[in-house]
């Protein structure tokens, strides 16, 4: 037992020990964050006061030294008419009101009073003038002295100070030498004003005669010392009213000091220094203006800061804590090896997802270059084919197929842009573009798809839009076409409209699509379609009600400013509205959820009867949002849909630059500038866009709802008309033809022989139908088939007016073009695929180049030797044994050493240099190639099949007809 119990004993010890030293340390930790706490709070309550005390020492200056300035502009007021004017403008009374008028804007002032320098020699004068006396401050007539400085002028609040002389006053004689000599307001020291009792201070102020200089002497200012104002300042009220105005007042002790002594500071302002808690204080200097006086602001609080119950609870519910810390350590450590495993495995599975990304990627370049290439060869075999002669079944053949190839090509282009917008590596352009010329491409595009159906599809642009804009041309056209060849292939009757507005006209912007029935959601009902005329532009309903003609009618009176953009913050910004509206089947309201979602359609069916992907409006999403702006619609089934999207572009500095096809002014003629037309059309809208598309020809067009009323203007003021003032063309809309209308042109004729009309014009019918055309032509001069665009309406002008020869001398096409910039140009094109090149070097030579072909990066290097005859080069990427990328590293290394040895040897430091241009040609559309493209040194990109177009696009950057490519 004995041997048992010291055994005992230590263990009981140790664990007593151990118990006692773990409190001592949570008892030692409460006590430090406690008073950590209390050091924190303290130091907080600190900077409270700082900032409180700063805070109120800042407005105590600014309020005074906004009444220094009304002082010193009431002394400018006394020199200009006082002084300055004979007779004087002011006298007592004068002042007095106007001092009593203006006295709010200085609150801080109890009254303010002039008294003029009088000289002892002008003191008998003064006193005659005057009717009075100079006297003491005292009251008593002054004695003999060199000058008086007695008051002539006062504020009612301080009429006893009339007659009284300033200089009297050993302490008003020291301010008025002061400021008279530094032409500063100066302050007194405090004392007891004579009303209120109240500590405060004088402030006195010289006022010069004019032509004072700047730089002026002190005698020169004695010299020009006209009198002085002063004003008395009840520091004690200021600093209440001003206290009384912050929140927190009751906390802390304010006292205010003049320190000109700082051996014997003078309180002007507060308690004594006894009250208030010292140990937390803070002086705020202050600055009135005078540079001979010093004045602080003493802030402390009226008691201690209290102890924050967070100084007792903060360490308390930390010893609980650490109480509970070893079961938690224990916890943690259990779950250490669990989510250290776990981590192991998401390294793995983010290694498997970033390599399966890099191997997305590659294998959409493969395909789209494995797929591009063939589709080169085969698209460009076709358009070599069709410049063949062919009969009229060989060619709609041949046309067949390009139509299809032209198909597949723009199906990979949708999945590409998709998997780019994916990955996050597509990018917006910033190129300047023409708007109206990419809208008529685009009404080209589905013209004939329209006329088939014998559907209205017209565009519409406000005359606000800016002819030039900046932004990415392809990627606004291609969410224009994603949008109306979605209408087109959902609509059987009626119309598509695409209208564009500035957002600051247009009341149809997407935020307001957040009212009731935006997109699709309105009550649901079945909507049936019947014979009922709307104002639209087939007559049709549409889905939204804001796209009536009455807001129409609104957006376009509001085009009389173009240039005026009311509410643009920034001026180069330009905000649009772009509208599609069509009259098709709509979209089912189960659907309407998932229109945006890719590769989503409303129900099975949709693709076998209408065809698609589904992604051409997500794609159009991201587009928009990638030029900030926003997409939305409304739908209404059998009624039809009508989207709407917004798109930030900028204004252009110019004009389209140095590309002359990009030019709206070169692509129209100017031989219709004045010309006059006559529209019948009864459907207003439709006359809009006829109207649209005639003006930006030049022409003037005036508008009759029925031939019958077009026929009254054309006989009115008794049938005589001048020549100049008579319509040259007549156009008719077929929905206004009538039966009696047949006789139209047999009428007119009779007019011009009977002297009733001076010319007939020329009758032409618009018509959506190319089945309806034939039945037209007997009874006019020209039938023309819708969509309008302007090209087509000065082409059928000039046919129908007689001035072909004209106009094709106006309007180049884009083969001229070309032929302009690519004659008599050596140009290497390089590649490994036989059939791509003589597909290239046929485009080339089919423009008036001199193409050379090249199999291999190899041959390439070893035509392009220095010095060679080539101007421009198109470089296939991949290649075997030397691919573009390693070709066009040597070539520019070749020029690099050329260009160096060139200026060593040269007199001149900037000789002439080689640099071939040299543009990529490869079926691989992916980012990564193109900026791997400019990396290695070359200066454009033309992805495979190529057509004129894109062709001219690439090489008018690089290759002029009236400059070399060589550099210099």
């Amino acid at each position: 037992m004995g041997s048992e119990m010291p055994a005992a004993g230590r263990r009981w010890w140790q664990t007593w020990t151990a118990w006692v030293m773990w409190m001592l340390l949570m008892v030692a930790m409460w006590v430090g964050i406690h008073w950590y706490n209390l050091a924190s709070t303290m130091k907080t309550a600190e900077e409270a006061l700082v900032s409180m005390c700063d805070e109120r020492a800042r407005m105590l200056q600014d309020q005074f030294a906004v009444s220094v300035n009304h002082v010193h502009a009431l002394g400018i007021l006394i020199s200009t008419f006082h002084y300055q004017k004979n007779p004087s403008a002011l006298d007592q009374n004068t002042f007095a009101f106007y001092t009593g008028m203006t006295a709010f804007e200085r609150p801080l002032l109890n009254g303010v009073a002039y008294a003029q320098r009088v000289l002892h020699s002008e003191r008998e004068n003064f006193e005659s003038q005057q009717g009075w006396t100079i006297k003491t401050m005292k009251r008593e007539p002054s004695p003999k002295q060199d000058e008086y400085a007695p008051v002539i002028f006062s504020q009612e609040t301080v009429s006893y100070l009339e007659v009284l002389d300033m200089m009297s006053g050993e302490e008003d004689r020291e301010n008025i030498l002061r400021a008279r000599a530094t032409g500063k307001a100066v302050l007194t020291k405090p004392f007891r004003l004579l009303e209120s009792n109240h500590l405060g201070v004088v402030l006195t102020f010289p006022v010069y005669r004019v032509g004072l200089p700047i730089d002026a002497t002190i005698e020169q200012r004695v010299e020009a010392t006209a009198g002085y104002l002063g004003g008395a300042f009840d520091v004690e009220s200021l600093v209440d009213n001003l206290l009384r105005k912050l929140a927190g007042n009751q906390d802390i002790v304010v006292n205010v000091f003049d320190v000109t002594n700082i051996s014997d500071p003078l309180i002007m302002y507060g308690p004594p220094d006894s009250e208030g808690y010292k140990r937390l204080a803070h002086v705020s200097m202050l600055d009135f203006g005078d540079p001979f006086r010093k004045h602080q602001m003493e802030c402390r609080y009226s008691q201690k800061p209290p102890i924050p119950w967070s100084a007792i609870t903060t360490p308390s519910g930390i010893v609980v804590i650490l109480m509970l810390g070893a079961y938690i350590l224990y916890a943690a450590y259990s779950r250490y090896d669990t989510v250290k495993e776990d981590c192991r495995k998401m390294e793995e599975l983010k290694v498997q997802a970033e390599a399966a990304d890099v191997a997305k990627s590659q294998f959409l370049a493969t395909v789209s270059h494995e797929i591009r290439t063939p589709m080169n060869g085969v698209l460009g075999m076709l358009d070599m084919l069709l410049d063949t002669d062919l009969n009229l079944t060989q060619k709609d053949y041949a046309q067949t197929a390009q139509v299809c190839g032209k198909a597949l090509i723009s199906l990979i282009n949708e999945v590409l842009d998709r998997a780019k917008i994916e990955a996050g590596m597509l990018e917006i352009e910033a190129v300047p573009f023409n708007l109206r010329s990419i809208l008529d491409d685009v009404l080209s595009l589905f013209s004939a798809k329209s006329r088939e159906k014998g559907i209205e599809l017209a565009a519409f642009v406000s005359n606000s839009v800016p002819e030039v804009l900046t932004g990415d041309p392809g990627r606004f056209r291609q969410i224009i076409t994603n949008l109306v060849g979605n209408s087109l292939k959902f609509t059987e009757r009626g119309h598509i409209l695409v209208h564009v507005h500035l957002a600051e006209y247009s009341n149809m912007l997407i935020d307001g699509m957040a009212c009731s029935g935006v997109n699709g959601k309105a009550h649901e009902i079945d909507y049936k379609c019947d014979e009922t005329e709307f104002n639209t532009l087939s007559g049709l309903e549409a889905a939204d009600d804001r796209n009536s003609w009455e807001n129409f009618r609104l957006l376009v009176s509001n085009e009389a400013s173009p240039n005026g953009m009311p509410g643009e913050k920034d001026l180069n910004a330009v905000t649009l509205v772009v509208t599609v509206e069509d009259s098709g089947v709509g979209i089912p309201l189960h659907a309407q959820d998932r229109v945006f979602t890719p590769f989503m359609q409303a129900d099975s069916s949709t693709s076998r009867n209408y065809g698609g992907t589904g992604i051409g409006l997500s794609i159009s999403k991201c587009l928009v949002e990638l030029m900030g702006g926003r997409i939305n619609f409304l739908s209404r089934p059998n009624v039809g849909s009508t989207f709407t999207f917004t798109a930030v572009l900028q204004r252009s500095s110019g004009s389209t630059g140095s590309d002359p096809k990009r030019s709206l002014l070169e692509d129209l003629p100017t031989s219709f500038k004045g010309m006059k037309a006559l529209l019948v059309d009864e459907r207003p809208v439709r006359a809009a866009v006829t109207n649209y598309h005639l003006h930006r020809l030049g022409i003037c067009v005036e508008v009759a709802p029925t031939t019958e009323m077009a026929l009254s203007a054309l006989s009115r003021k008794n049938g005589c008309l001048k020549a100049r003032s008579l319509p040259k063309v007549l156009l008719v809309e077929k929905d206004s033809w009538n039966k009696n209308d047949v006789c139209l042109w047999s009428q007119l004729l009779e007019w011009k022989q009977s002297s009733h009309i001076y010319e007939v014009p020329k009758l032409i019918l618009l018509e959506t139908s190319e089945c309806e055309k034939s039945k037209y032509e007997p009874f006019v001069d020209m039938v023309i088939v819708k969509p309008l665009r302007a090209s087509t309406l000065a082409v059928c002008l000039q046919q129908s007016l007689g001035m072909y020869n004209q106009l094709r001398n106006e309007l180049p096409n884009e083969s001229v073009l070309l032929r302009t910039l690519l004659l008599g140009k050596n140009i290497l094109v390089v590649d490994d695929n036989k059939v791509n090149l003589r597909v290239a070097a046929a485009a080339l030579k089919k423009y008036g180049a001199k193409a050379e072909c090249a199999e291999s990066g190899k041959e390439a290097l070893t035509l392009l030797q220095l010095p060679h005859k080539f101007d421009a080069c198109f470089m296939d990427v991949q290649m075997p044994e030397m691919d573009g990328f390693e070709a066009t590293r040597q070539i520019r290394l070749i020029e690099s050493e050329a260009n160096e040895q060139v200026k060593v040897k040269s007199s001149l430091p900037n000789g002439v240099e080689w640099h071939l241009p040299i543009l990529a040609m490869t079926a691989d559309v992916i980012q990564a190639t193109y900026e791997e493209c400019m990396k290695c040194g070359m200066d454009g990109y033309v992805s495979k099949p190529f057509d004129e177009e894109q062709l001219y696009q690439a090489v008018a950057k690089f290759v002029a007809s009236n400059k070399p490519v060589v550099e210099s």
